[in-house]
């Protein structure tokens, strides 16, 4: 398994250097560490600062406000990078993603973005049942969530599709995390967005 570190230096190096994208609800972005994730931690930022972050601050950022503030080290360790990778790309929908799943898997669990003995607990017992199905699982209800959110935000396609109509970022990203026979071929990602003009 992965340590924390060779995944968040996975992470940083997807997220990539700095962008002020004007469809990015985001605002201005290094590293993947938003405008927004800055004044919270902080208490003001400007786009100068974002500019100014290094991958060492992001590092630390990702590694205490992402992976052990929410507890993502608490869950199995093969959930851990997708979870992880997951609240850095998408905040405590990584966690409602989550908990939804864990309904389909006959849990109880309050779906509230936060993992507390609850949430953990009926985790470890949907892994122990599960296994990999479970990782996999995961990794579906995240390209689930990016479908969904461009199905319902024009502006954010061009994440999820490319201009030459392939898969975009946020759908092979997703898919990196699951078995190479649950993503979708280019024949089936065509087919499920056909609806987007």
């Amino acid at each position: 398994m992965q340590s924390v570190d060779e995944i968040t230096a996975e992470i940083v190096k997807r997220e990539g250097g700095y962008v002020n994208d004007p469809d990015d609800p985001g605002g201005p972005t290094k590293y993947g560490v938003t405008i927004h994730t800055l004044r919270r931690i902080r208490g003001r930022a400007t786009a100068a600062d974002v500019q100014a972050l290094t991958v060492a601050e992001a590092v630390e950022i990702y590694k205490r406000h992402y992976f052990y503030g929410p507890k993502i080290d608490r869950l199995p360790e093969p959930l851990q990078s997708s979870v992880y990778d997951m609240q850095v790309n998408a905040g405590s929908n990584a966690v409602r993603i989550l908990q939804r799943l864990l309904a389909e898997f006959g849990e109880t669990v309050s779906v509230d973005g936060a993992l507390g003995p609850q949430s953990i607990g009926a985790t470890q017992r949907a892994y122990d049942k599960a296994g990999q199905y479970l990782v996999n699982a995961y990794g579906i209800g995240r390209r689930d969530y990016y479908f969904r959110l461009a199905d319902r935000r024009p502006a954010s396609r061009k994440y999820a599709r490319t201009r030459a109509g392939g898969k975009g970022g946020w759908i092979k990203r997703a898919e990196e995390f699951m078995a190479p026979k649950y993503r979708l071929t280019e024949t089936q990602f065509k087919q499920r967005v056909t609806a987007w003009a």
